[in-house]
C-alpha cells in the first residue's frame, strides 16, 4: 500500500478485498438506502476463520499481521490467534480499540476500527497519535443486529462524511468471525492497560501477541465469557520497548497482567454474574493479557510478568 494512506484508506482497501471475495469468505455485502456499505461477517452470513482474520486486519487498519498458529488448552488442541505489528499504538489503539459508544434509539454497540481516528473525539486521542481526516471511514460493530438507517445517519453526521463513504463490518462474538476478531486483541489490551498505568506508549516499538481461539459460543453472553477468558487467562504478549529505565519497566510490568487484579481467578462468566452483568462494576485493571514480556532494546534486558491459567481456560471453553 502507498505509504501516505490514512488508516481508514488502508482499512478501506482491505474491506474492498473482502467485498470482492465475499463468496469465498462466506460474508454478505449490502448497501443501505443512503449508500453505506455493510459487510455481514456473522449475523446472517456464515463467516468463518478467513472472515475473522480479514475482519481483524480491517480493525487493525492493515498495520498488523493476523494469523492462526497451532496451540492447546490443557492438552486439548486449540488454535492460537496471533498478531504481530511494528505500529502497535496506531494499529491497536488508534484503530482496533473498541472505544466509541454508539447509542441510537434501541441500538447500542461499541465502535471499533479506524473510523474512530477520523471521529477523533475520544479522550484517548489526546495521548496517542492517529487522529486523522480521511476521505472515507471504516469501522466494525460487535453486534447481532444489522444497523438501521438512523444509525447510519448518526455515523454520517458524526464523521461529517456522506453515507456512501462509510463501510461497517458486523459480527456477533457468538459467530466464527466475531469470536476470532475479539481474541485478536491481546496486544491491544496490554497497550490499553499500560496507558491506564500512565506508561509512555511512545516507548513501545513493536508488539506480538497470541491468545487461544475458544469454541464458538451458543449465545452472546457465553461468548463474552469465553473471549475474555482467552485473553485474561491465555493471552501472551511480547513488547519491544526503547526505555531508559529497567527499574521503571519492572515496576509497571508487574501491574500489567490480569493476575494483578483482585477480580482475577474465576472464569469471566462467573465474575460477570457476580457483578450483576455490569461491566462497569468489574475492576478495569482485569482486562489485560495473562502474560506480558518486555524486551528493552536500549539495555538488552528482558522482563516477564504473569502466568497462564490453563485449567481456568479448560473450564471456560470445555466445561468441568
Amino acid at each position: 500500500m502507498a505509504p501516505n494512506l490514512t488508516l481508514n484508506e488502508r482499512a478501506g482497501r482491505l474491506a474492498d478485498h473482502m467485498a470482492n471475495t465475499a463468496p469465498a469468505l462466506r460474508v454478505h455485502v449490502a448497501q443501505t438506502a443512503d449508500g453505506a456499505r455493510l459487510i455481514d461477517c456473522g449475523i446472517h452470513a456464515a463467516g468463518g476463520l478467513q472472515a475473522g482474520l480479514a475482519l481483524a486486519r480491517v480493525c487493525l487498519a492493515g498495520q498488523a499481521e493476523v494469523s492462526l498458529a497451532p496451540g492447546d488448552v490443557a492438552g486439548i488442541p486449540c488454535p492460537l490467534v496471533q498478531v504481530a505489528t511494528d505500529q502497535p499504538v496506531l494499529a491497536c489503539l488508534a484503530a482496533q480499540y473498541a472505544g466509541w459508544q454508539i447509542k441510537v434509539e434501541k441500538f447500542f454497540a461499541l465502535g471499533s476500527g479506524p473510523m474512530r481516528a477520523h471521529y477523533g473525539q475520544e479522550e484517548l486521542y489526546q495521548h496517542i497519535p492517529g487522529r486523522e481526516q480521511a476521505p472515507l471511514a471504516v469501522g466494525s460493530f460487535e453486534t447481532g443486529k444489522i444497523p438501521k438507517d438512523d444509525v447510519i445517519r448518526y455515523l454520517s453526521d458524526a464523521l461529517q462524511l456522506p453515507a456512501n463513504k462509510l463501510t461497517l463490518l458486523l459480527a456477533p462474538a457468538s459467530s466464527m468471525a466475531g469470536n476470532l476478531q475479539v481474541v485478536a486483541r491481546a496486544v491491544e489490551t496490554a497497550l490499553h492497560k499500560l496507558h491506564e498505568l500512565q506508561f509512555d506508549l511512545a516507548q513501545v516499538v513493536s508488539g506480538f501477541g497470541t491468545a487461544p481461539l475458544p469454541p464458538v459460543a451458543a449465545d452472546d453472553l457465553q461468548a463474552i465469557g469465553r473471549t475474555n477468558d482467552a485473553i485474561l487467562y491465555g493471552g501472551r504478549v511480547v513488547l519491544w520497548v526503547d526505555a531508559d529505565s529497567d527499574a521503571a519497566l519492572a515496576e509497571v510490568g508487574a501491574k500489567v497482567p490480569s493476575s494483578a487484579s483482585p477480580d482475577h481467578g474465576a472464569p469471566f462468566a462467573e465474575v460477570f454474574a457476580r457483578y450483576e452483568y455490569d461491566f462497569y462494576k468489574i475492576d478495569p485493571m482485569l482486562f489485560s493479557p495473562a502474560q506480558v514480556v518486555f524486551h528493552n532494546l536500549r539495555s538488552g534486558k528482558s522482563h516477564a510478568f504473569g502466568r497462564l491459567e490453563p485449567e481456568t481456560l479448560r473450564r471456560s471453553f470445555y466445561g468441568d
